[in-house]
């Protein structure tokens, strides 16, 4: 394609994005999910935790299931302590913890803590990291979850996240990314978790 084509086509592109962008005129606070068999959900839900941190927003991530706050996660978000609220309410992974009625009891405890930040219009994002695991091993009840969302402040972003998010929530979303996995070297080649990329 010579430069005078080109040049045409991306301003016939630039003057659609612009038309586009002037029909968009609603702000609203969005319910997200990250779901899906892929790696990357809690990562991608952190980058949306990173941009409004440097929006001065205060955010709360509520950790469900896994048990311990990622110590390089914990080195960079630590810095913003003023605006970030965390709490890792899990006993690690179900195949760790091995005893249903206590992780009913530590998911059960750590939405009652979600739906708090939920609530409270002082939290512009609130992160409910691995939830949708709870919800597909049946620690919560999707009706549970789906009442407490419908409390946020309208101006307020709500994250879940986790494989297995249930229909009712993808329905109820505004914004829905399944991860799908096409290749994993630890499955594919033997290659343990390693620091900067699982943790």
């Amino acid at each position: 394609m010579d430069k005078d084509k080109y040049k045409q086509k991306m301003q016939r592109r630039k003057e659609v994005q612009e038309q586009r962008l002037a029909e968009k005129s609603q702000d609203k606070g969005l319910i997200i999910v990250h779901t899906g068999n892929g790696k990357g959900k809690t990562t991608a839900a952190l980058g949306m935790v990173m941009r409004s941190l440097g929006h001065g927003y205060q955010v709360a991530i509520v950790q469900f299931i896994k048990g311990a706050w990622e110590p390089a996660e914990k080195e960079v978000l630590g810095r913003f302590s003023d605006q970030l609220v965390f709490k890792a309410m899990g006993e690690g992974f179900t195949w760790e913890t091995q005893d249903r009625d206590r992780d009913i009891e530590k998911a059960t405890a750590a939405w009652q803590t979600a739906v708090e930040y939920i609530r409270d219009p002082h939290y512009r994002l609130v992160l409910l990291d691995e939830v949708n695991i709870a919800l597909k091993l049946g620690y919560l009840a999707v009706a549970d979850v789906l009442a407490g969302l419908e409390e946020k402040p309208p101006e307020s972003h709500v994250i879940l996240t986790g494989r297995g998010a249930p229909p009712e929530l993808i329905a109820r979303a505004d914004l829905v990314t399944e991860m799908t996995l096409i290749k994993h070297p630890f499955r594919e080649q033997n290659i343990k978790a390693q620091p900067g990329i699982e943790f």
